[in-house]
């Protein structure tokens, strides 16, 4: 008994699609670890939560925002540069000393 060796060119056919098929097989299997991994790293942030939160944009700017969320509430606040005027009343005064520290003294109510 003689066995035959076949080449390749003695194949009865060839499918040239056959190797793109694993590819896309490796690309999906590629695109499901990585959707895995991104949504095992990213936290689900406090605004899709039930839970308050403050956002404050670009704080000290003069485009600054604070947004701040309670329960179903939400406000929204942008920065002026208008100075605050009203009535209110003298609490004290607070002191930044040399090493950082901030001191308050209260105001002396006899004074007034």
């Amino acid at each position: 008994m003689t066995t035959k060796i076949r080449s390749f060119e003695e194949d009865d056919q060839v499918e040239p699609l056959a190797s793109v098929a694993n590819l896309v097989d490796v690309m999906l299997v590629f695109s499901v670890a990585l959707m895995i991994a991104i949504v095992s790293y990213l936290q689900v942030p406090a605004m899709l939560q039930n839970k308050d939160y403050t956002v404050i944009t670009n704080p000290g700017g003069v485009d600054m925002e604070i947004i701040v969320k309670e329960g179903q509430e939400i406000k929204h606040y942008e920065a002026t540069s208008a100075t605050g005027a009203g009535q209110g009343e003298l609490l004290g005064q607070a002191y930044r000393l040399p090493d950082g520290r901030v001191i308050y003294v209260p105001a002396d109510k006899t004074k007034q």
